[in-house]
């Protein structure tokens, strides 16, 4: 496998699958049985997931609510998620914790970076939910720095698309797929990745991200195994 440990980051809304709204039982299972088939290959898995097939903090900024706390709520709609995907690993026989930023005790245990560490090394998927625990920081930002913290090896960004285009590719046929493009690359040309706080996070500890698309079965393996899937960015 080219990577040892890999910090995989979710869209809330790639649970929706053909839903406009919440979790599609179908699509979850689906990425509960990838996870299992790299974790048999030994590779160990951190997950972030975010929240907005359920709640957005800019959907409550927008209807006059204040930000701050339409970010908490937003973090809440990550642990609900977190705990489906939780569940669907379980069903198919993958070990997992469930790590909140947010202290609930009845439901998951406190982020402790060392023992979420020593989780992964038990062959334990590890799940980190609620952000960063912060108002203003994304789920992309809580990615890269749990995957910062964990020493992960890689952020896989599992997305709709199968990488980073030079333009919208469903506005433009013309649009053209980057196989590998670096951090400079991408913040002078004014492409989408991550918002820029979770970007420059990655850059300044040197720490590779792929963009693929994690809908279509089996990609998440072909990834680890170093097949050229998505997009690769680094510095």
């Amino acid at each position: 496998m080219k990577y040892k440990r890999i910090l995989l980051k979710l869209s809330g809304e790639s649970l929706m699958g053909e839903k406009s709204f919440g979790i599609d039982n179908n699509r979850l299972s689906a990425y509960a049985r990838q996870i299992k088939d790299v974790r048999e290959m030994g590779v160990e898995v951190a997950i972030v997931i975010g929240g907005g097939n359920i709640f957005r903090g800019v959907q409550a900024e927008e209807g006059g609510m204040d930000r701050t706390h339409g970010d908490y709520m937003g973090m809440l709609a990550t642990m609900i998620n977190s705990m489906a995907l939780q569940a669907a690993l379980e069903s198919v026989g993958v070990q997992s914790r469930l790590q909140s930023a947010i202290e609930m005790k009845e439901i998951a245990e406190p982020f402790v970076r060392r023992r979420a560490v020593r989780h992964l090394e038990k062959g334990r998927v590890v799940i980190f939910g609620a952000g960063t625990g912060n108002p203003y920081f994304t789920t992309d930002s809580a990615a890269s720095l749990r995957a910062i913290e964990i020493n992960a090896d890689v952020i896989l960004k599992g997305t709709r698309v199968d990488g980073i285009y030079t333009s919208d590719p469903e506005k433009d046929e013309n649009a053209t797929k980057y196989d590998m493009i670096s951090f400079d690359d991408v913040y002078g040309n004014g492409l989408k990745v991550m918002d820029m706080t979770a970007f420059t996070l990655c850059k300044e500890n040197d720490l590779p991200i792929i963009v693929f698309d994690m809908d279509t079965p089996g990609n998440l393996l072909r990834v680890l195994q170093g097949d050229q899937v998505g997009t690769l960015v680094r510095n």
